[in-house]
């Protein structure tokens, strides 16, 4: 029987990778403009809508059956 990932682990998969990504984009904001009340203001807006991107995409992903995209490119399985 196969797995799927629970609707928990990607919230936490997601809140994980974006402190990663939004600590990036705030360096790089700062470091660009040298105003880190924008930077904190840009890493906070782009933390809570690539969240939830993210989020989506994973449930979007657990749609799709195991094996479906090698099926649909008539990949087979080695």
């Amino acid at each position: 029987m196969e797995q799927k990932e629970s609707h928990l682990r990607s919230i936490i998969k997601g809140l994980t990778w974006r402190v990663i990504a939004t600590s990036t984009i705030i360096a790089i904001a700062y470091f660009k403009t040298g105003d880190i009340s924008f930077a904190l203001e840009l890493g906070a807006i782009e933390f809570v809508i690539k969240l939830i991107v993210y989020y989506l995409h994973e449930r979007a992903w657990q749609a799709v059956p195991r094996g479906g995209v090698r099926k649909m490119f008539g990949i087979k399985k080695k």
